[in-house]
């Protein structure tokens, strides 16, 4: 093991003893609601070890022009040692008035990263060298005055349901690494992992419940073929003539399913335990989803469907990642 990593490994070590030691820092392990704002009650400073070294070399220094009745010398220690007490100044302001606004993640599937974007308000200062941990990610951003500061970090994921957001540390070392300032966040958010979706495609469930499919395809560009645009529409679905006639934006209708829908009963799968139950229902919601095919969503006490697109989907996915 190297001397960085073994020095690194006692550092948090004594962070843990610290947090269990100090009421300020073992409180900052309650939840808290958004928006979170650093300032100097949450803030905390520390020389780094190389800022200890630092500190002995110019006692040292201090020691040796006090000795020699050497001047210049003794000066040069003053000056330095002023360096150094205002770099602690500037490590505290760098995160002192910071303030967590948003946190936002799309769900993902159990077993895949999630990813995770802290934005921050990082105010009229200019906020260099800012590092943001979560769990094993991290990230080292930078923000200029009057913007937003981004962090885009990834979390582990391993079981379906909710997924507490775990305390994240912003911390700095700028400039010169003689102090370490830090501060925890605990902000009270969950966030959705979907299910894992099983791995081998087993064939949608035929029969009596479903499927023959026949599907009406669109009439080009005439006007009974288009609608409104909506948000979540593609844009290869745009008319792009048709819209410049009609001053506003239309779109072709998509191909529409008719006939019986598939029905995905969880009661149906009584041989499979709970989690393999639920693994196949995702698998099938996003087959169903990527054939554009209608599908009704069958749990227990619960009745989603028939319907298709991807708010169903998210609907159909949250529930089994909750059941």
């Amino acid at each position: 093991m190297s001397r960085a990593a073994s020095t690194g490994e006692f550092w948090l070590k004594l962070l843990a003893q610290a947090e269990k030691r100090l009421p300020a820092l073992t409180r900052l392990r309650v939840r808290e609601n958004l928006p979170i704002r650093l300032d100097r009650r949450r803030i905390y400073v520390l020389p780094t070890a190389f800022g200890l070294v630092f500190a002995g070399m110019l006692f040292v220094m201090s020691i040796g022009a006090l000795n020699y009745y050497n001047n210049p010398a003794l000066m040069l220690t003053a000056l330095l040692g002023s360096v150094s007490v205002l770099s602690m100044l500037v490590a505290f302001r760098t995160l002192d008035g910071s303030c967590l606004d948003r946190v936002q993640a799309e769900p993902c599937h159990a077993g895949d990263p999630l990813t995770l974007e802290l934005v921050f308000a990082a105010g009229r200062r200019i906020r260099p060298g800012l590092r943001i941990d979560i769990g094993g990610s991290h990230a080292v951003v930078t923000a200029l005055p009057g913007e937003p500061l981004r962090a885009v970090l990834t979390l582990p994921t391993e079981r379906r349901g909710l997924l507490a957001l775990p305390r994240i540390r912003v911390w700095t070392r700028w400039p010169y690494g003689l102090f370490r300032a830090w501060s925890w966040l605990n902000p009270q958010i969950e966030l959705l992992v979907y299910p894992r979706a099983e791995p081998h495609a087993v064939p949608l469930p035929q029969g009596g419940q479903a499927v023959q499919r026949s599907r009406v395809q669109a009439l080009g560009e005439e006007f009974g073929a288009l609608r409104a645009y909506r948000a979540n529409d593609p844009r290869r679905l745009i008319a792009w003539k048709a819209s410049a006639r009609a001053d506003r934006l239309l779109v072709r209708e998509p191909e529409q399913p008719v006939g019986d829908d598939y029905v995905l009963d969880f009661d149906a799968l009584g041989a499979l335990d709970l989690e393999a139950r639920i693994s196949r229902l995702t698998r099938w919601v996003l087959m169903a989803e990527e054939r554009r095919a209608r599908y009704t969503l069958l749990l227990p006490g619960l009745h989603l469907g028939p319907d298709i697109g991807s708010a169903h989907a998210r609907r159909c996915l949250r529930e089994l990642a909750l059941l």
